[in-house]
């Protein structure tokens, strides 16, 4: 089971960049989003009454749903989407794959989870790969430019879904259901990205081109219901540490679909960069033996 869950949390996550790509133009980045969620939430409330699953809820344990929604289903994605615009999909998953980092870094914080040698050396590595992979954009920009400002919004909205998935395990730890949560906290997730988008005065239109409609049903269904419902399950299964292993994985995917597709153009400094952060992902997931070895001999 946990191999089949980490096999369509990666290929699902993978292939989500690339649709994403398709969602600019008519429509404004919050709408989209709350397009996303709304389908979501509508067919994840279906499948609540169709298994009988208990609906109501206290009004403490829905403002927990809210809040996750905020950085899972909201903030985050409003980032991700916003600096997309501008950074190839490739970079983009590259840089959500971080998340492992911060996810080792909010665990401390949150839960007391000590942080080893192992996991400092991994993301200091990975910190670096970082620099090297972007050092040909961020070398020729000025830090008012739109690709370093999209670089910082990516990092920021990856920060806030790593904020989500703390609040995720909180809420397992309570034994609140996995399928209610995504299916109210997608709801709050619309909910709020129509607030952002009335805020902002972007005017609530439709886009019924066809490669809109099936990239937002694709993202709805398989990237939202599907995927989230996946991970989640693994978070509870095997934790948050192992459960990343999908962060590392997902990126090869997309950097692959991106080459075809976009024609991402490959240089020394992107298989560098690529190849530290995975390293530096990989150490601080499995600490190998080697490492830890060599860092208690010192």
């Amino acid at each position: 089971m946990n191999i089949a869950l980490y096999f369509i949390t990666v290929l699902i996550w993978g292939t989500t960049w690339i649709a994403i790509n398709y969602q600019y133009g008519v429509v404004a980045v919050e709408w989209s989003i709350a397009y996303r969620f709304g389908i979501a939430a509508i067919f994840l409330f279906i499948v609540c009454l169709i298994a009988r699953k208990p609906l109501r809820f206290k009004p403490s344990i829905h403002l927990r749903f809210f809040i996750q929604a905020m950085c899972i289903f909201g903030f985050n994605y409003y980032l991700l989407y916003s600096g997309q615009q501008y950074l190839n999909s490739a970079l983009n998953s590259i840089l959500f794959s971080t998340m492992v980092m911060m996810n080792i870094l909010h665990s401390r914080l949150f839960f007391k989870t000590p942080i080893t040698a192992t996991t400092i050396f991994g993301s200091l590595l990975g910190t670096f790969g970082i620099g090297v992979l972007f050092w040909p954009t961020l070398s020729q920009t000025h830090w008012g430019d739109n690709s370093a400002i999209a670089i910082i919004t990516c990092l920021c909205g990856t920060m806030i879904a790593s904020w989500g998935n703390m609040l995720s395990v909180s809420n397992q730890l309570r034994g609140i259901p996995i399928l209610q949560t995504n299916a109210w906290g997608m709801t709050y997730g619309a909910l709020i990205m129509t607030v952002v988008a009335l805020f902002k005065g972007s005017p609530m239109v439709f886009d019924s081109s066809l490669t809109y409609l099936l990239s937002l049903g694709y993202l709805a269904i398989f990237g939202s219901v599907i995927a989230f419902g996946a991970y989640f399950a693994l978070l509870t299964r095997i934790g948050t540490a192992k459960a990343s292993y999908a962060s590392i994985l997902f990126p090869a995917i997309a950097v692959i679909i991106s080459t075809i597709v976009e024609n991402f153009v490959w240089s020394i400094f992107t298989v560098a960069g690529f190849g530290l952060i995975m390293v530096g992902n990989l150490i601080i997931i499995t600490k190998p033996e080697w490492f830890q070895k060599q860092t208690a001999s010192a």
